[in-house]
């Protein structure tokens, strides 16, 4: 999938078209310059055509700020990493040092740049970014983030100067994707050593050893698969070198790429925040998982506590939560072979097709049995039920008022279907169509 990064100079409104572009408040907006410091990671859809948006800070130089330098630093290796670079500068203030100074930079990296003039909201203001055209950059956009006029434009700009998606000679094409992601320093590199049997992957105690998404190619025991060790995403605070933001980036897109997710956790720690948080992006990207909890070696256990911990740690990933559960010790080798035969179930349940009579068997005497609640005085009647052809457990659910089937009653659809078919461990997709 192709990377966009927006970059410019403080409080040019490069959040506000971030949270347009990805259809959410995802980034922080406030009319104090420098309120972004960390990039923000989304996607966005035009016309068919699916990418990766990466928000970034503000780019400035000579200044006291602490956080400059590292700003500076992110800036540059979104701009490094990226397929092309939306260049934001504002109509009203005009062309600043800094302006100059980022088109110089983008000038030299050879990325396609497309050059986006924000603020104008008015005939007048049309006028002000002509004066933009001397950067030297090409075309030029003028848009109004805050209201979204000219972002239409804009990205259909975006979309043409993307390169190509080619489907690159892979000889390991159509095997499944396994990554194994997790917070830094849980175990990842050490279970990629155990399962291959070798030391592939070099293992410190230092947090963040692993820099870069590694792959390799697995098959004994019957698996057959591609094994991806990636690098630790932590918090955005915790963030410090630029090798970690880059590892980051690698991780981010490593999930994206694959089709199971193994996420590993400390058993001593438990699942904090930044662990859920990798297990939303997970979810978000509709990928397979099966969460490993690691370390169990050390966690002082009675009689209960794998039932008690494997109860609270589904609480936690509630709703989605119909997800295995492996406790392993990667140092002492417990139970290794198992975090593989969970995958593999995992996989096998992820890529299945269900026949369009079976659905309808099983789920048909159901929804009769208990329909739809009634809107508004109008009955909903599910005429029938068919998988579709995704990648990810999807199916669509056929029926004459599809508007007035809320989401409480497709969490039950979706418990049925978990209930009638083994969908362990896969996010699972219901979309309501006309019939």
């Amino acid at each position: 999938m192709s990377l966009v990064a927006i970059v410019g100079r403080p409080n040019v409104g490069k959040s506000t078209l971030f949270n347009r572009l990805v259809g959410m408040r995802q980034a922080i907006v406030d009319d104090t310059a420098g309120v972004t410091r960390d990039r923000h990671y989304g996607r966005c859809e035009w016309c068919g055509r699916e990418f990766s948006v990466v928000d970034t800070g503000g780019y400035t130089t000579n200044s006291d700020d602490v956080f400059e330098a590292a700003i500076r630093s992110q800036v540059q290796i979104a701009i490094d990493e990226a397929d092309l670079v939306l260049f934001m500068v504002e109509a009203a203030t005009g062309i600043t040092d800094y302006d100059a100074e980022i088109a110089d930079i983008l000038r030299r990296s050879k990325k396609p740049v497309v050059l986006c003039v924000n603020k104008v909201d008015s005939g007048e203001k049309m006028f002000d970014s002509y004066q933009f055209y001397s950067l030297g950059l090409g075309e030029l956009y003028s848009i109004s983030a805050a209201n979204g006029s000219g972002t239409g434009d804009l990205l259909d700009a975006v979309v043409a100067a993307l390169p190509e998606e080619t489907e690159q000679e892979d000889p390991h094409a159509g095997l499944p994707r396994i990554a194994i992601v997790g917070k830094p320093n849980v175990g990842k590199s050490s279970l990629t050593n155990a399962l291959l049997g070798q030391e592939r992957n070099i293992v410190t105690p230092v947090a963040g050893t692993t820099r870069d998404a590694i792959e390799t190619y697995y098959n004994k025991f019957g698996h057959e698969f591609m094994l991806v060790d990636t690098a630790g995403i932590r918090r955005k605070t915790k963030v410090h070198e630029d090798l970690e933001f880059y590892s980051v980036m690698r991780s981010i897109r490593a999930i994206e790429h694959a089709d199971i997710c193994i996420l590993m956790i400390d058993a001593t720690s438990g699942m904090e925040a930044q662990d859920m948080n990798i297990f939303n992006l997970i979810v978000k990207n509709r990928k397979g998982c099966v969460v490993v909890v690691n370390k169990w070696d050390l966690f002082i256990k009675d009689s209960n506590t794998l039932r008690d911990y494997s109860e609270s740690l589904k609480e936690r990933l509630a709703p989605f939560n119909d997800i295995p559960v492996v406790f392993t010790s990667v140092v002492k080798m417990q139970r290794i072979q198992d975090v593989l035969d969970a995958a593999t179930q995992v996989y096998a349940n992820y890529s299945q097709k269900i026949p369009t009579a079976r659905l309808n068997e099983a789920l048909l005497p159901v929804i009769e049995e208990t329909p739809p609640p009634a809107w508004k005085g109008k009955y909903v009647k599910v005429k029938y039920i068919t998988q579709l052809p995704t990648s990810f457990p999807a199916f669509a659910f056929f029926c004459n008022l599809p508007q007035y089937i809320k989401d409480p009653y497709k969490r039950f659809l979706e418990n049925q279907l978990r209930k009638h078919f083994n969908l362990t461990g896969c996010p699972v997709q219901i979309y309501c169509r006309q019939k």
